[in-house]
């Protein structure tokens, strides 16, 4: 133990000398004639004594991001900006505005799951729809005043987890308390979440389409269920739970979806009917319109199929 620490230091010191600058240090450093019972040559030494680079790099290598003149001495190579570009007074002021949007998202969804563990999930619905506003907000105000970066897009995914991915299912679960059995409205709030999760993850890593989501996203589906909540359907649990898992696995679905922006540029007759009947009877409207647009991914993929 003694031989083996004493030819570590020794190893050492080559480095150490290596390290600043003086050459001299490996290559003139002599150890003994012999260490212990085990001839110098051995552990790679020369009949003088010297110690090879070579040997010495194979019992101590030198890692990449340590050597000098690596861009990890210097430290601008490590710093990276959460705002790219022009840091002016003005823009640092509209990226905290920005970014005030995401997290006022992201504390509203926590206090949501407060109460509704508190049991008043109407209240916590309407807190996730507050949530949904805040999300469009934040992306509309980024594009719009020119401070849209790669922290941002972080920080919209983890506060859409947190709001869309556990405070939704959250909500869903008090709502459907004392209404389901307990053991399959969890698994249904379950699922929303572990989709809502691998929907943000796919959305991060996949090609953009300006047309169409793929899958339900997850601030769709989270308005859909606090809506539903909000309003107050009249629908059997076990209706209601069926209907949480269905479009838990639509948010992770490869249907297209064809985006808000899209259904806006519809022609005005089209929306004559769904505000007619809202009129008449909105819960009704609600759900013919929920249930009309998740049709439309199928439907969109056939026909993308039939086309190709």
């Amino acid at each position: 133990m003694r031989r083996s620490s004493t030819f570590a230091r020794q190893v050492l010191l080559v480095r150490v000398g290596r390290r600043d600058g003086d050459q001299r240090a490996g290559a003139d450093l002599v150890f003994p004639e012999r260490m212990g019972d085990t001839p110098r040559r051995h552990y790679g030494f020369d009949r003088a004594g010297r110690a090879g680079r070579a040997d010495l790099e194979a019992v101590m290598p030198v890692s990449p991001a340590l050597a000098p003149g690596s861009p990890v001495d210097d430290p601008q190579a490590i710093s990276i900006p959460l705002l790219p570009g022009e840091r002016t007074a003005a823009r640092r002021m509209k990226f905290a505005l920005v970014n005030a949007c995401t997290l006022a998202s992201l504390m509203l969804g926590i206090n949501a799951i407060f109460i509704a563990m508190a049991g008043d999930a109407r209240l916590a619905a309407l807190l996730l729809i507050a949530c949904v506003v805040f999300d469009g907000l934040d992306g509309a105000l980024a594009r719009k005043l020119g401070v849209a970066s790669p922290f941002g897009a972080q920080m919209d995914s983890l506060a859409d987890m947190c709001s869309f991915g556990l405070a939704a299912p959250v909500v869903v679960y008090a709502s459907l308390a004392g209404s389901a059995p307990t053991g399959a409205a969890a698994v249904a709030a379950a699922l929303v979440a572990a989709c809502a999760a691998i929907r943000l993850a796919r959305f991060n890593v996949s090609p953009k389409d300006g047309r169409f989501f793929c899958g339900v996203p997850t601030t769709m589906a989270a308005a859909v269920l606090a809506l539903t909540v909000a309003i107050g359907l009249p629908l059997p649990a076990v209706v209601q739970i069926a209907g949480v898992a269905l479009l838990a696995f639509a948010m992770v679905s490869s249907f297209p979806y064809a985006k808000l922006a899209r259904l806006v540029k519809l022609p005005p007759w089209v929306w004559l009917a769904p505000v007619i009947g809202a009129l008449v009877d909105i819960r009704l409207t609600f759900a013919l319109v929920v249930v009309g647009y998740l049709v439309s991914g199928p439907l969109l993929w056939l026909h993308q199929r039939r086309t190709a």
